[in-house]
């Protein structure tokens, strides 16, 4: 029997050991597995972080629930420490840092001293700010001061820290002010009485100061350039005025030799479209170049309020609405220049005391006008005009001589001032028309003058053409009634001369466009005078017997009735 071969030893397995392939394979499962198990590991160490994150939110969300609720409060004052509620720097009086901490409260009107949280800062401590109050009365935070509030009018500072304001109701009411308010009072600007503030009447406490710019909406500061020039038709009245106002202006060494001033005001009343605006912005143009030393050279302001829009349902509001108009007027004329205020539609703002039929607002307009012009603080260089075409609506105290010195009616223009007024329209240096500049031999001040006495002759002629109106009157004094015709030179104005100009114009242009020889005519401006005259306002716009009163100008006779010829009655 032969042995076994040395290649057959070397490669024979162990008796008991697992083959090499088996070991091999064991080893790469092992080795899947412990990978498998580090993916898995991963996979739940992530799902602890964010079961983790939001057991942290669950958590900060029960304690939000479960947090009891603050109540704001207001910060009146601070015990001891004064100088805190308005120094603004965080600085307490004294040293002593271990101290308790207290200050005073407002909770919903209810005063309370109140102990601070350590966490607080003592700069954050300043009088009209919110604070937040915990349910163990411990005030443990600090808001901004609030924004909003009642409304209330400063009336006068009393000191460094308290105020007199008004209140809605017409009450007054002393407040203290708030940390950022002394802030405010302590600058150049400061506090002047007429300030909205807003407030909060339970605490005593005014918190901010409110922008107002409804005013200056309503109050527009021009400078005017309108001359004495510009205006015709009224020479008798432009001489009255320049003597009551420019007078003062120009020579005040002879008025206070006769111990004579200037008049504070004027009333223009009259029929509209009579020039009463015009010659307010004269005035103001007039003033501004009178020759005085502080004014020459200075432009003049014209403050134009519209009465209507100046009244408010609100009570007290126009009020504080003219008390700033009066301000801004002397702020103006501080600067040593010349100050109008117009008041358009007098008779809106200032009617008769006891005649309103809703309410009687006028029983506080009135007083606070009349205390405005009668006031300790002087209206120097401040001249008051009132503009009306129902002057017997306005309250007899503010025509009183001492206010409204002077009362000027404005009539409506005659055949001369009419001519003057179309002279400041029709000039010589427009487009005329190469028929009319012939008739006149190339001479274009005749020309521009015929033609302006064309619209004269045919506006004021009293014909069947030009009759408009038939009213009835009753007379005083007969007893009887008697009826008249008006014709349309009864209801010319310079605003109607000036749309008739405006009419031709247009027309001519329209000529031009269309390939003819334009320019300026007689012939344009008679169906300029027709149009303008049969659609114009004025005649159109009074539907009561008192209505065509004050339009015609009836002031000695009651009218009856009123009958538009060639037209339906009325």
């Amino acid at each position: 029997m032969s042995e076994p071969s040395s290649a057959g030893a070397d490669t024979a397995q162990p008796l008991g050991m697992p083959a090499k392939d088996f070991t091999s394979h064991q080893l790469r499962e092992a080795r899947a597995q412990a990978v498998s198990l580090a993916s898995k590991n991963e996979r739940l160490v992530a799902a602890l972080g964010t079961a983790r994150e939001r057991i942290t939110e669950l958590g900060q969300q029960l304690d939000a629930v479960t947090r009891p609720p603050v109540t704001l409060g207001l910060l009146t004052a601070i015990p001891g420490t004064q100088d805190l509620s308005h120094a603004g720097d965080g600085e307490r009086a004294g040293d002593d840092t271990t101290r308790e901490r207290e200050v005073a409260v407002s909770l919903s009107g209810r005063q309370m001293l109140l102990h601070v949280h350590p966490g607080v800062d003592d700069a954050e401590l300043k009088v009209g700010r919110l604070v937040a109050v915990n349910d163990q009365m411990l005030v443990v935070a600090t808001l901004p001061e609030p924004q909003t509030g009642e409304a209330v009018t400063l009336e006068e500072t009393l000191d460094d820290s308290r105020v007199l304001v008004s209140t809605g109701g017409g009450g007054t009411k002393i407040l203290t002010l708030s940390s950022s308010l002394r802030r405010v009072a302590g600058t150049e600007e400061g506090l002047k009485p007429g300030d909205t503030l807003a407030a909060d009447l339970r605490a005593d406490i005014a918190t901010t100061l409110i922008e107002r710019t409804n005013v200056e909406q309503l109050v527009v500061a021009e400078t005017p350039d309108v001359s004495w020039a510009d205006i015709g038709g009224l020479g008798p009245q432009i001489e009255q005025i320049r003597d009551a106002l420019e007078l003062p202006f120009t020579h005040p060494e002879l008025f206070q030799a006769y111990g004579l001033r200037a008049p504070k005001g004027l009333l223009l009343y009259g029929p509209p479209g009579c020039g009463k605006t015009l010659i307010a912005k004269a005035v103001a143009t007039s003033l501004a170049g009178s020759g005085r030393a502080p004014t020459q050279g200075r432009s003049a302001a014209f403050l134009n309020i519209k009465g209507p829009e100046l009244l408010s349902k609100f009570v007290g509001e126009t009020e504080r609405q003219i008390r700033a108009i009066f301000d801004q007027a002397r702020k103006a004329a501080a600067e040593d220049r010349p100050v109008v205020i117009f008041f358009d539609e007098m008779e809106a703002l200032f009617r008769t005391r006891g005649t309103g039929v809703s309410s009687d607002v006028e029983t506080m307009i009135v007083p606070q006008v009349l205390a405005e012009i009668d006031g300790v603080e002087s209206l120097r260089n401040v001249v008051i005009i009132g503009a009306s075409n129902r002057e017997d609506m306005i309250d007899p105290a503010i025509l009183r001589p001492g206010r409204l010195d002077m009362k000027i009616r404005i009539n409506r223009p005659d055949e001369s001032g009419a001519e003057e007024i179309l002279a400041r329209h029709l000039t010589a240096d427009l487009p005329l028309a190469p028929a009319e500049l012939a008739a006149h031999g190339g001479d274009r001040e005749a020309t521009a003058c015929a033609l302006r006495r064309v619209v004269v002759e045919t506006l004021y002629a009293r014909n069947e053409e030009t009759a408009v109106l038939e009213i009835t009157e009753a007379h005083a004094a007969s007893g009887g009634a008697a009826t008249r015709t008006l014709h349309l030179a009864d209801l010319a104005s310079g605003a109607m001369l000036a749309a008739i100009v405006s009419r031709a114009k247009t027309a001519s242009i329209k000529d031009e466009l269309s390939g003819g020889d334009g320019g300026l005519s007689a012939d344009r401006l008679r169906v300029a005078v027709e149009l303008e005259a049969r659609q114009n306002e004025e005649i159109a716009g009074a539907t009561t017997p008192e209505g065509w009163a004050r339009l015609i100008g009836a002031r000695t006779s009651k009218i009856l009735g009123v009958r538009r010829l060639g037209r339906e009655g009325i």
